[in-house]
């Protein structure tokens, strides 16, 4: 009997597991504020929020979640328009978190310097099965940046397909296909720093990971390299438009205004996701159903070990 019970409850924890969904939670390490954005195929709580250094937020996401998280930095708001303008982040580049989460089957996740370079960021999964390895780049890749890469005095690094837009780099084309599109020296410049980290569009094989039903941290700034000030070069202006990479290739992408919060306007942005990551998301379950659902399987299990005892 024993055993029946234990299947019982294990079958519905992982029931309330799969109804509550994934949970992230956003650490700023850094010694200066960060603007995290979140984009993906259904909003979250928040899209974009202020984190001072030392502070942290979590968010949950549904079963099927699929989208990204990055950081912007030396952001100020308007007095007169709320509207938020920063210095890097609010356009390429900048350090990418991919999830694509599962329902009850396997999350996949990245870190990703497709789209280039601005702060150090590490992804850490927790309570999953699986490998479940931590993965992104703890190095400050703005320190060895070339010169042709840097954006203002060494604030991001850029990725060479928006440095230059030629179909090699950007992986577009003639070469569409992960036959035609290998690294580059710019590419293996940033494996070299992040060997864990996408470094252009078909780096698949050493840059994604997996892990079932876990939770997972993602730190900015994990050892403490990025010293930049905030606010100490002239803020990119959001609204231009701008060639980028994701992991499936080159988007032209045109990036809104950024309200005063730190939010991130959804409609058009969600044009910077990659494909894979528009499919359709399973929906959470309303707190109402959800606590029912939980009462109604308490009663049961109750039930049943009196049946049984």
């Amino acid at each position: 009997m024993a055993l029946i019970f234990s299947t019982c409850l294990f079958s519905l924890l992982s029931i309330f597991q799969g109804i509550s969904g994934t949970t992230f939670t956003v650490v700023n390490k850094c010694d200066h504020t960060v603007w995290p954005g979140i984009l993906g195929n259904t909003q979250l709580d928040s899209t974009g929020f202020e984190l001072p250094s030392g502070g942290s937020r979590s968010l949950q996401a549904p079963p099927g979640w699929s989208g990204r998280f990055w950081g912007r930095t030396g952001c100020t708001s308007d007095q007169n328009t709320g509207q938020l303008t920063c210095q890097t982040g609010a356009s390429p580049p900048a350090t990418l978190a991919e999830f694509t989460i599962g329902s009850g089957t396997q999350d996949f996740y990245d870190v990703s310097l497709v789209d280039g370079y601005n702060l150090p960021m590490i992804v850490e999964p927790s309570g999953g099965s699986g490998t479940c390895l931590s993965t992104g780049c703890i190095n400050d890749v703005n320190r060895q940046c070339p010169t042709e890469l840097q954006v203002g005095s060494g604030d991001a690094c850029k990725s060479a397909c928006e440095a230059f837009e030629t179909p090699q780099y950007c992986c577009s084309g003639a070469y569409a296909t992960p036959n035609t599109c290998k690294p580059s020296v710019y590419s293996e410049m940033f494996k070299a720093a992040c060997p864990r980290s996408y470094s252009y569009a078909y780096d698949d094989a050493t840059s994604t990971f997996t892990c079932t039903g876990a939770d997972y941290a993602i730190t900015f700034c994990p050892s403490s390299t990025s010293k930049k000030s905030a606010t100490n070069t002239t803020p990119t202006t959001p609204g231009t438009t701008a060639t980028t990479t994701g992991t499936t290739g080159t988007t032209s992408t045109t990036y809104g205004s950024i309200t005063g919060s730190g939010e991130v306007p959804t409609g058009d942005n969600t044009s910077w996701l990659p494909d894979f990551f528009m499919g359709e998301s399973s929906r959470t379950l309303s707190p109402a159903v959800f606590h029912t659902t939980l009462l109604a399987s308490a009663i049961s299990f109750l039930f049943l070990s009196r049946f049984y005892s």
